[in-house]
């Protein structure tokens, strides 16, 4: 078993690893911004942390002593890193500079969280395809990439898609539980349906990126799920599976939500390689809606 250091520990994934690590046997320490929000079930040690101070990052990693560094923390929002491009190179590259930093000087490995919007488009994308991104979130992070592959000594990058899951307070919902919330108040809405992804169910993702620690695995793994399916496939089985009034979900192209950034319509990760290399198997997208809602 690995002692293991998750940042955004605070964040939809990093609470679900955090349990899932530290239930499976792993000593976890989860570090996040301000006051923890993990139900406090779990077997794990919280700590607060500001990643782009790079002293205090070197300071906790070397109380820690981590065998293991998950990098989950980002300034994930497009829209945001486009309109603050100073603040999302502050917390997309330079953190992670930190961190690779201060994880070189304690042997520590990193397994950094990237994203599928390193590619543009004709997706889904194999682990082979060369990064083009489409707006300045993905650019920060295929740097951020880029970092890691030349300065820390031991390396592993997973990109996951549209990741969804079980939510609970603290825990910010995710769009099948915006569909939900909407169809149960009787309200219509407006879902794209000329977008595509490989929606990634949290727990497969947990399970693939355990695997990936155990197994001392390096390079690029995509994580994500088997199905290919727009925003609107997704809303329409969410309804379908909670038995909620799907007339109230019309079908629009992207054109009708003009967005400050451009995000590629045809997406999603081939997950091939993490089929044959790891024994990844994800549920089927309806499963995991399932699972979601605990149905």
């Amino acid at each position: 078993m690995e002692k293991i250091l998750i940042t955004g520990a605070n964040g939809f994934l990093g609470q679900h690893l955090s349990l899932y690590l530290a239930a499976n046997g792993h000593t976890v320490f989860a570090s996040g911004r301000g006051a923890c929000k993990i139900p406090l079930s779990g077997n794990y040690i919280y700590t607060p942390l500001e990643l782009t101070n790079k002293n205090e990052v070197l300071a906790a990693v070397h109380a820690i002593r981590p065998t293991v560094i998950v990098h989950a923390a980002a300034m994930s929002k497009p829209d945001d890193c486009d309109k603050d491009r100073e603040q999302c190179m502050l917390n997309n590259v330079a953190a992670t500079s930190y961190l690779v930093d201060a994880a070189n000087t304690v042997g520590a490995s990193v397994l950094y969280v990237s994203t599928d919007f390193v590619f543009g488009e004709g997706g889904p994308h194999s682990e082979e395809d060369i990064p083009a991104p489409l707006n300045f979130y993905g650019e920060s992070k295929w740097m951020a990439e880029q970092l890691v592959k030349a300065n820390a000594k031991h390396y592993a990058i997973m990109r996951p898609v549209f990741i969804y899951g079980k939510i609970w307070d603290g825990i910010r919902p995710t769009f099948l539980h915006w569909v939900k919330h909407n169809l149960e108040q009787h309200r219509p809405i407006k879902v794209v349906s000329d977008q595509y992804r490989t929606p990634t169910y949290v727990i497969d993702l947990c399970k693939g990126i355990e695997t990936m620690i155990r197994q001392k695995v390096t390079g690029d793994f995509h994580l994500a799920g088997k199905d290919v399916l727009s925003p609107y496939d997704m809303a329409i089985t969410v309804a379908d599976i909670l038995q909620l009034d799907k007339s109230l979900i019309e079908s629009v192209t992207s054109a009708t939500f003009p967005e400050p950034v451009k995000r590629a319509k045809q997406s999603g990760l081939k997950i091939d390689k993490a089929k044959r290399e790891l024994g990844y198997d994800p549920v089927s997208f309806e499963e995991g809606v399932r699972k979601s809602f605990e149905i």
